[in-house]
């Protein structure tokens, strides 16, 4: 019985844990460039009564054996870094990224920020921006006289200056790709860090060795399905009821044990 309760709240701690997971993607759903995460659990230890292969009681050889399970715990969070849907923007300062690859920014302390996060903006020097103010990297200044920004699909960011015939060229933006993504460290502003498990950085030019392709005047949405999710938050609260009915039940047959 005490097992039996054991294995019930394990249950019920997975369940509360796979619907915050699932809370959270809802939450993001209008977020720019979110990727969802998804609940990853391990089964707990085993208590062996009988051993797989050993002798019974007449020198048969056991098949299976009797190992009853203690429940099942949250081992990860994988974040899933599909591709979201291209919404158009028409903003000359809007990017997406079409395939794999990050954004690098500088962060207040000189570190390197990761983003798929494309809205940026202009500061009071014409560097291009997050919306927290990040300046990309490497920077890229616009000229005060400009008339006409056009980014193309490999990163090239060009200008045509007033009264200019000929644009001219600002500089490459350029992203980095992971061999291990999913191993990024999320840190919240839309903002990824690089970790010993995401690999070093791979950065050069969009559209050029396995790089995502730049699209000027689109941003990419979030990759939340919100009917996916929903399924999967009916399936959490169902798992819970089921798991605090154990608890219920087990703690019934204690109390009638104990009258005995």
């Amino acid at each position: 019985m005490l097992r039996s309760l054991y294995i019930s709240k394990t249950g019920m701690n997975s369940s509360q844990f796979r619907l915050d997971v699932v809370t959270n993607n809802l939450a993001n759903v209008n977020t720019t460039g979110f990727k969802k995460s998804r609940a990853v659990f391990e089964d707990l230890m085993y208590q062996t009564i009988r051993q797989p292969g050993s002798q019974s009681a007449n020198n048969s050889q056991i098949p299976t054996g009797l190992m009853v399970g203690t429940g099942s715990a949250p081992v990860a969070t994988d974040r899933m870094h599909s591709d979201g849907n291209m919404q158009n923007t028409e903003g000359a300062l809007d990017i997406a990224i079409n395939g794999k690859g990050f954004f690098r920014v500088t962060l207040p302390d000189g570190s390197t920020g990761y983003t798929r996060d494309g809205s940026f903006k202009l500061n009071s020097e014409g560097q291009l921006v997050t919306s927290n103010g990040y300046l990309l990297d490497p920077p890229i200044t616009v000229p005060a006289n400009s008339n006409k920004l056009v980014i193309s699909a490999d990163g090239r960011v060009q200008v045509t200056a007033q009264g200019a015939t000929e644009p001219t060229e600002l500089g490459i933006i350029q992203i980095s790709d992971f061999i291990n993504p999913q191993g990024l460290e999320s840190i919240g502003g839309n903002l990824y860090l690089e970790t010993a498990a995401s690999g070093a950085p791979i950065t050069g030019d969009p559209n050029a060795d396995g790089r995502g392709a730049l699209k000027q005047g689109f941003l990419e949405a979030s990759n939340v399905n919100v009917t996916e999710e929903l399924i999967n938050m009916i399936q959490a609260q169902r798992s819970f009821e089921l798991n605090s009915r154990g608890v219920k039940t087990s703690d019934e047959m204690l109390q009638r044990l104990s009258q005995l």
